[in-house]
């Protein structure tokens, strides 16, 4: 018999992060994506994720919503369809996945894959609280909720583990931020609830944890800034991502920088804050530049979760991982089982698996596994 699965994508979930919205909740956020020439991420995502169930789709049927939903991507693929009633316009809302994820429960899918960020895994969790299992497939920008797959790929393969029996359940944390305060340079992140998700903690991310303000990790972070700035070379454009352990390097040199945003460097000096992919692009043209990242806490990820405007264009226009400086404290290390990179360029994510060097002190290094 069929297995049934329940498939929904946010087609706008994500389009903020290249061009340095953080986020795209509420109409006038995705107004401003697409002004700033912002493309669909979610679609893209979603596709990678089906194209690997293909040699399961006889074996398959996908409970959809219509049109840009789902629908158009499932038979696309040739996947066999059942719709919902759910009708869709040209703009989807959260209500839109709301009222999709109640039918999934009641057309009795066996499990409920959405494919956005911490806002769409809040508008499920609104609909159905922990009647059916989800899994997440990462398409946002924040993605601090532990319910999602560490990529699209990942995503296929546990939908595969946990529908012919080889997974239990647990239950996982869903997460979300102001993303007005976000836009801001202000964390203010809430949790709001559980969900069920199949339970494979080598292929789900965790729940994104923050940096505990102790004068210990704090002396630990300066130590590293220091060496790091003693090592810049001049004329050389260096692309601080997100984070505490990045803005310490600018602490150390008396300059602002956003907390949560990318700002560019030249001869330690803030040449351009929050800048978006376009901007890093056009910045770097021609010159030499570097990337100085710190993975997120506990989830491990240095490039896909929270600076989408480090995108894999810019990655390749630094060189790949020669290009890139990672720095971490031995403490957020200890929480870490792997680094992490999900650009959707599987070819640009392919580069870093393997050992990566990691700044943790001064003077100190550790390779770190890449997966």
């Amino acid at each position: 018999m069929a297995k049934r699965l329940g498939f929904i994508v946010n087609p706008i979930a994500g389009m903020g992060g290249t061009v340095g919205l953080k986020g795209t909740d509420g109409e006038e956020a995705l107004r401003r994506a697409l002004e700033l020439g912002a493309t669909p991420v979610a679609p893209l995502r979603a596709r990678r994720f089906l194209e690997e169930l293909v040699k399961y789709r006889q074996a398959l049927i996908l409970v959809t919503p219509k049109r840009q939903m789902g629908e158009e991507l499932v038979r696309e693929l040739g996947f066999e369809v059942e719709l919902l009633s759910v009708e869709i316009g040209e703009r989807t809302t959260a209500e839109h996945t709301k009222k999709a994820a109640k039918e999934l429960v009641v057309r009795g899918v066996e499990l409920l894959v959405f494919c956005g960020g911490d806002g769409t895994a809040r508008d499920v969790l609104d609909a159905i609280d922990m009647k059916i299992p989800v899994l997440g497939i990462p398409a946002g920008v924040k993605m601090h909720s532990a319910v999602f797959a560490t990529n699209p790929r990942t995503a296929a393969n546990v939908v595969v583990k946990y529908l012919w029996g080889e997974l239990g359940l647990m239950e996982a944390e869903v997460m979300d931020v102001d993303e007005e305060a976000f836009r801001e340079n202000r964390l203010s992140a809430k949790l709001y609830g559980y969900m069920l998700i199949p339970h494979e903690p080598e292929l789900m991310q965790s729940g994104k944890e923050a940096t505990p303000l102790v004068d210990s990790e704090r002396e630990n972070q300066l130590a590293i800034a220091r060496y790091v700035v003693e090592n810049m070379e001049d004329d050389v454009i260096y692309i601080l991502s997100a984070g505490t352990t990045v803005k310490a390097i600018c602490d150390v040199l008396g300059e602002d920088k956003t907390l949560l945003g990318v700002d560019l460097m030249k001869n330690k000096k803030i040449i351009a804050p929050d800048v978006n992919e376009q901007q890093i692009l056009k910045a770097i043209e021609g010159r030499k530049a570097k990337i100085i990242v710190s993975p997120i806490g506990r989830q491990g990820f240095i490039f896909g979760r929270g600076n989408q405007q480090i995108s894999a264009r810019v990655i390749r226009k630094v060189g790949g991982p020669k290009g890139v400086i990672i720095i971490a404290t031995p403490s957020k290390l200890k929480k870490i089982r792997y680094l992490r990179v999900d650009t959707g360029d599987e070819e640009v994510d392919s580069m870093f698996r393997g050992y990566l060097r990691v700044v943790i002190d001064y003077g100190r290094e550790r390779m770190v596994e890449c997966c």
